[in-house]
């Protein structure tokens, strides 16, 4: 018995772990709930949105606290790396990133509530998943946000005539007994971002429509000037012994992988797709437009920057205003560091804001108290949730030298992409064919049962009954005797089976090769030939699926998957696999300190799930029905106010 029940328990749990909440749609959470958000955005908005936190996942990569985004990265690229060769990595690298962008367009057009990819892993691949990757986003929107704002403190003491000279208030203090520097300046901003956010989102994308508008006359007057300049003097920088791959085409690849990451702001537009006028029109449009400034910024700013000062000579911390300074423009600095305060600003508010989304779609889903899900009946925007968030990224700016854990931030971020990436996939081979039927519905459904059985009754009469519903059967049966008849709906039955089967192995075959691939091509420990067997094994599991999912037919149920008459990502399933191959090579070269230390973070969440979110899931008491079924139920059901 004993065995038994843990083996019971055992099962619970794999259950537990592989449930997924019904996709959304306009029966899931009726227009007037108590905790719906305020529809406001629009594309202009979302723009700004997604353009200011590319600059700030750019800052979290070089991992420095001075400038953002491409007043940094292009010094520490072009030297380590690139060369004069940056402008393809930037190129390359938003290429790569228009992959993870196809994939979020769909995903957030069809399913357009607060919770980017953990919401679409719930739906798609199940509450285990999803839980990990709301756990990951978590944890990188709060570092993400401490590490944007300590940068910038010492970017405004520039304006005051060096690094140590704040205003005593504002500046950093060493506590010696603790050994530990304090930035009241970085909590105060977090603060002040906090409560702009609790104002409403219309008034907070405002300011940052206003700001990111400012910082993008900054670059410029960078282009333009720096063009004239180069010019002037003959695009120096063009001219050096190494040629324009003075690294290589591994260089040019290598610079590309870092700056991957000064585009992957557009998993922020996508938390906040419950506030969205027209989510299916605008949420794809933003994505795309926010990706096409970034690429065509950042390719002309290195484009100047490199030819004005050769690469070997740049200053990795204060590229572009060094630059300036070379040729007698000195003046250009103060322009430029007020470029970089702004763009660090509102990517401090673009780091803030997805993150009491993301909580309070776990809470909505019985994962997290429903505390996070509280939704101010005002402004219509998460109010506890924001000030919590505000409360835990300012502690950390106030007391912790964040930039050190900014590689967590990564691993949060590629998890989701990844995740999208296999959701499409489900969606489009395997989507979900049952639907969860809450305890409400389920006596609902009950109660129709019976009333069908007593009108059966009624017709045909108490004795009769069984007389009659024996006779219905045989008519049933006796009109699919015919062999043709029977013979083809078995064998659309079974091909439909065997089709699911064969998709879901392919699946599984491409996520387990492109994990054997990349972690053995990164393994340079192992001797050559293991790593060559190792690579071929996996490349053969990845392309075997791979041609199995171009072969057979794609599910027909993705057409009514959710909200219709949105973006629909081209190439499937190319594109996916190959956003899956890019990011997990990311993942996997993130390095063993990061891992370590992002691991200890996922052990937390899995004890606070086991704990707590397993237990009060809103999917705990549910059954699982045939969505033809369920359709039939919402239809006939007089039960309002469900929520997925």
């Amino acid at each position: 018995m004993g065995f038994e029940g843990a083996a019971g328990a055992m099962g619970g749990g794999v259950r537990a772990l592989m449930r997924r909440k019904q996709v959304d749609s306009e029966r899931a959470r009726p227009a007037g709930s108590s905790n719906e958000l305020r529809k406001e955005l629009s594309v202009a908005q979302l723009i700004a949105i997604g353009r200011d936190t590319s600059s700030c996942s750019c800052f979290f990569s070089v991992g420095s606290t001075i400038g953002a985004g491409v007043y940094v990265l292009v010094g520490t690229v072009a030297r380590e790396h690139s060369g004069p060769a940056l402008t393809l990595s930037f190129l390359i690298a938003g290429i790569a990133a228009a992959l993870s962008a196809f994939c979020y367009a769909e995903l957030a057009s069809r399913c357009p509530s607060a919770g980017s990819a953990y919401h679409y892993s719930y739906i798609c691949v199940g509450e285990g998943v999803a839980w990990l990757i709301g756990w990951a986003l978590i944890l990188e929107y709060t570092i993400g946000g401490s590490a944007v704002a300590r940068g910038i403190s010492p970017n405004l003491a520039l304006f005051f005539g060096g690094a140590d000279s704040l205003p005593w208030i504002l500046a950093r203090h060493e506590i010696p007994w603790l050994d530990v520097v304090v930035d009241p300046c970085a909590a105060f901003l977090v603060f002040l971002v906090t409560g702009l956010l609790c104002v409403g989102i219309k008034e907070s994308s405002f300011v940052q429509g206003v700001v990111t508008v400012l910082n993008c006359f900054v670059m410029l007057f960078v282009i333009i000037a720096g063009s004239y300049i180069g010019f002037q003097t003959g695009w120096v920088g063009y001219k050096v012994a190494g040629g324009f791959f003075p690294f290589g085409a591994n260089g040019m690849l290598a610079g590309s992988a870092t700056v991957f990451f000064a585009y992957i702001g557009f998993d922020s537009v996508a938390s906040t797709a419950e506030e969205v006028k027209n989510p299916q029109r605008d949420l794809p449009l933003g994505i795309a437009t926010a990706l096409s400034i970034c690429c065509s910024l950042y390719m002309l700013v290195s484009v100047v920057i490199v030819g004005l000062v050769p690469y070997f000579a740049m200053d990795p911390d204060t590229p572009i205003s060094s630059a300036f300074a070379r040729h007698g423009v000195h003046w250009a600095m103060y322009l430029v560091t007020t470029g970089a305060v702004l763009a660090l600003c509102s990517t401090l508010m673009g780091s803030i804001l997805p993150q009491p989304r993301i909580l309070m779609a776990m809470a909505r889903d019985g994962l997290l108290p429903s505390f996070f899900s509280d939704v101010h009946k005002t402004t219509q925007v998460p109010v506890k949730s924001t000030i919590v968030t505000g409360i835990c990224a300012a502690s950390l700016a106030f007391f912790m030298d964040v930039s050190q854990l900014a590689g967590m931030v990564s691993v949060g971020t590629l998890l989701a992409f990844t995740i999208v990436a296999v959701s499409i996939l489900i969606l489009r081979y395997v989507p979900p064919d049952e639907v969860p039927l809450p305890s409400s519905l389920q006596a609902s459904f009950r109660l129709s049962h019976e009333n069908d059985e007593e009108k059966l009754r009624d017709t045909l009469g108490d004795e009769d009954h069984e007389e009659g519903a024996s006779e219905i059967s045989d008519i049933v049966v006796e009109s699919i005797k015919d062999p043709l008849i029977e013979k083809q709906l078995y064998a659309s039955k079974l091909d439909e089976t065997k089709r699911r089967k064969t998709a879901a192995c392919s699946i599984a075959s491409v996520c387990i090769g492109v994990l054997v691939l990349t972690t053995s091509a990164s393994a340079t420990f192992l001797p050559f030939l293991v790593r060559c067997f190792v690579c071929a094994f996996g490349g053969l599991l990845l392309l075997t699926g791979l041609g199995v999912l171009c072969w057979i037919d794609q599910d027909d149920g993705r057409h009514s998957f959710g909200h219709s008459g949105g973006f629909i990502c081209p190439f499937v399933p190319l594109l996916p696999v190959m956003c899956i191959l890019i990011n997990t090579y990311l993942l996997i070269n993130l390095g063993g300190g990061t891992w370590m230390r992002v691991g200890v973070w996922l052990v937390m969440g899995v004890f606070v799930y086991i704990f707590y979110g397993r237990t009060h899931s809103s999917l705990t008491d549910v059954v699982y029905v045939p969505v033809a079924e369920a359709n039939e139920i919402y239809g006939s059901s007089s039960a309002s106010g469900f929520v997925a």
